[in-house]
């Protein structure tokens, strides 16, 4: 394995050389292996300060590679930012990218097939390229994993599923008598067990196999969404709510189980690593779709999911790629999802579509320590609100009013100075409305 010198080096000589039309032999690139959770809150993680319960695999992880303090989701809901991720791009430039999310009728829209992703550019970059767990971008073949660069794909194609039968909502309230949604690439298919597990085997196994070229792997656990189900909890959910939404129910307690049980799913699949000597030639990232929800713990940020205040968009990120990105770090760098598609494409070699403007920048010289943290403009629309950050200064624009933040010196959002900063405020302004012009318009509001 290369030192972080030795392969910033030889990427460095190998662009030269190749613009000098000399071949040469490239340094191996790393797999990536990321990994996203699903509904995961800012503090949910023991090592971002959760009290009641410990994520001793996840705090290991952050102890061996760089955890960011001010990392975003693209979106407070799923479809969006995973939209974002596999893009590299503003979900808003997607129609699919404006749902919120992807809901069962709508069965004609998805990410359209001829859009490169970060699977594709991978694929075509000499990569194998799988999908275990959580889609949520379409449910025709057309709009699929698979017409999507991913060569495999283990996992569900809706927003939310039972842990124990793998039915999907059913309707738009979320009602859990829905179809059994558990695919093999094309192929419906039945599995006994927990949703956590079958998602960790089935990345466990493809980590095992003979790796004749780099892999990325995207692990996309369910968990903690709704419904609120431990592994001991099959078929108590929905007996305690009748079949009634997903959201209903749970406890502190039976979020805690789910939480130590994809702590421990991600122990097996980062040992499957180990056991493979891959450990030191994969980048692993960690990070969350969105903001938590009922009982996640979001402190010291106010509100959660399906809000753009910091609780619905601020989420863990740890990346970790040993002898390039130092252990025990944490920066401040502010991040967002597409990041972590440029980041990846820049780890690998791999080149994007020209024509498609990627929306994220490579983090690598962060993690790498080569560059220190920078302010940059962020931004975010739904439905209901706007939201920007630049440098320190946030802007939310919502059912109450435009407000302005300083997130330096109050992260929770409490105190509003859009008054005293009337200056900064329209300076921020103007900066989302023009990154909000670029963007598609929002479909019009149901009658």
């Amino acid at each position: 394995m290369l030192t972080r010198r030795e392969f910033l080096e030889a990427t460095v000589a190998t662009t030269a050389l190749a613009a000098s039309g000399i071949a040469q032999p490239e340094p191996r690139r790393p797999n990536v292996l990321f990994i996203l959770a699903d509904d995961l809150g800012y503090g949910d993680l023991s090592c971002y300060g959760r009290p009641d319960y410990q994520t001793p695999v996840l705090d290991g992880l952050a102890r061996q590679g760089l955890k960011f303090s001010s990392n975003y989701a693209a979106a407070p809901v799923c479809t969006p930012t995973r939209c974002a991720y596999v893009t590299g791009r503003y979900a808003q430039r997607l129609a699919v990218g404006l749902e919120q999310p992807l809901r069962r009728p709508r069965s004609d829209l998805g990410l359209p097939p001829e859009h490169p992703t970060v699977a594709s550019l991978l694929k075509g970059n000499g990569y194998t390229t799988s999908l275990v767990g959580k889609w949520h971008l379409g449910w025709k073949p057309e709009f699929g994993p698979n017409r999507h660069g991913f060569d495999e794909f283990f996992g569900v194609l809706s927003g939310a599923v039972d842990y124990f039968s793998h039915k999907d909502g059913g309707d738009p309230t979320g009602d859990i008598a829905g179809v059994r949604d558990l695919w093999q690439d094309l192929t419906p298919i039945e599995r006994t067990g927990y949703l956590t597990d079958l998602l960790t085997d089935k990345a466990v196994e493809m980590i095992g196999r003979p790796h004749a070229k780099p892999f990325f792997l995207s692990l996309h656990y369910t968990a903690p969404h709704a419904p609120w189900e431990g592994p001991g909890d099959h078929g108590m959910a929905h007996a305690a709510h009748g079949g009634g939404p997903m959201v209903a129910g749970g406890s502190l307690k039976i979020f805690a189980e789910m939480m130590k049980s994809l702590d421990a799913g991600i122990g097996r699949v980062l040992a499957a690593l180990e056991r493979a000597k891959l450990e030191r030639e994969t980048l692993v990232i960690f990070t969350s779709d969105n903001g938590g929800e009922r009982y996640s713990f979001n402190w010291p940020f106010s509100s959660g999911k399906m809000t753009l205040n910091e609780g619905g968009i601020r989420v863990p990120a740890i990346v970790r790629w040993p002898g390039m990105v130092p252990a025990g770090g944490m920066t401040e760098q502010a991040a967002i999802t597409m990041d972590w598609t440029a980041t990846i494409l820049a780890a690998t070699g791999t080149q994007a579509d020209s024509a498609y403007h990627l929306d994220g920048q490579n983090l690598l010289p962060i993690c790498t320590g080569q560059r220190t943290p920078y302010d940059r403009a962020l931004f975010w629309r739904i439905t209901t609100a706007d939201a920007a950050r630049v440098g320190p200064w946030k802007y939310l624009k919502d059912r109450t009013g435009e407000h302005l933040f300083d997130l330096a010196n109050d992260p929770g959002e409490k105190s509003d100075l859009g008054t005293t900063h009337a200056d900064r405020m329209a300076e921020v302004r103007t900066q989302y409305q023009a990154w909000a012009s670029q963007m598609l318009p929002l479909p019009a509001a149901s009658p």
